[in-house]
């Protein structure tokens, strides 16, 4: 099989199992954080002012990563090139506008800035390294194989937008304004889970953290940040089961 061929069946196996990558990465980065806790292993005093500094700023990369993802999402009519289903690749049209114009796959920036807060929680340069590095080679292939099936469907429309747009680093000088209105329906349907995330994983190794060096959970902010996230995830997933108030043509 020609590489080209390999890259494209690797890239589609890799789709398919997406979400199992972030749990291996929490999975390290959750030991190796509390590891380094019980062993006073990290840059900082214990609960020294300097540790939840950090801890908030890495949270705060995370949610940068995530209004990215929401901005994104909130521009995006049903079916493009910004949403892939479980079933495989979907896509009636190029979105060309707003993020679309500066970078070919936004949403994976958002995902690795969100997920680049996390590692930083570690305090490791080495796993920090480590993870852009798995995560490159991991969503490589997947972009490699998005970019096939939409060369397969759109032709010269499509490699000509490609062909001026970098794949990976925004390019701002490319900026052009989304084609529709930010649409705060289709974030809530699209984007309850990472808000909800990124709430659960912070809580998850600063509880986890406290615990390991037998120190008291007292942190307010991720405790009811917490709670209110999952409440708020509950109940726009009831709305959407149970009514059409978030039902939006065309979006």
């Amino acid at each position: 099989m020609a590489l080209q061929e390999e890259m494209e069946k690797q890239g589609l196996w890799l789709f398919k199992f997406r979400s199992i990558l972030p749990l291996i990465l929490l999975a390290g980065g959750l030991f190796l954080y509390v590891w380094r806790e019980k062993y006073n292993l990290r840059p900082f005093h214990e609960n020294s002012k300097a540790e939840e500094i950090y801890l908030y700023i890495c949270m705060a990369v995370s949610f940068v990563g995530l209004i990215l993802r929401i901005y994104i999402v909130g521009h995006t009519p049903v079916n493009t090139s910004g949403r892939n289903t479980s079933e495989g690749q979907v896509a009636d049209s190029i979105n060309q506008t707003g993020m679309y114009s500066m970078v070919r796959h936004p949403l994976y920036v958002g995902n690795f800035i969100m997920w680049l807060g996390i590692a930083l929680l570690t305090a490791s340069i080495w796993f920090v390294l480590a993870f852009i590095l798995i995560y490159w080679l991991y969503y490589e292939r997947i972009m490699y194989a998005e970019e096939q099936f939409m060369r397969k469907k759109f032709g010269e429309v499509y490699i000509d937008w490609a062909s001026k747009t970098p794949a990976f680093i925004p390019d701002i000088t490319l900026y052009k304004k989304p084609a529709l209105p930010f649409s705060w329906k289709k974030v809530l349907k699209k984007e309850k889970n990472g808000f909800a995330a990124v709430f659960i994983v912070f809580y998850l190794f600063y509880a986890t953290g406290e615990w390991a060096e037998g120190d008291k959970i007292n942190n307010k902010f991720l405790l009811y940040g917490t709670i209110f996230s999952v409440l708020f995830y509950i109940v726009i997933k009831t709305i959407r089961k149970q009514t059409t108030l978030l039902n939006e043509e065309g979006r």
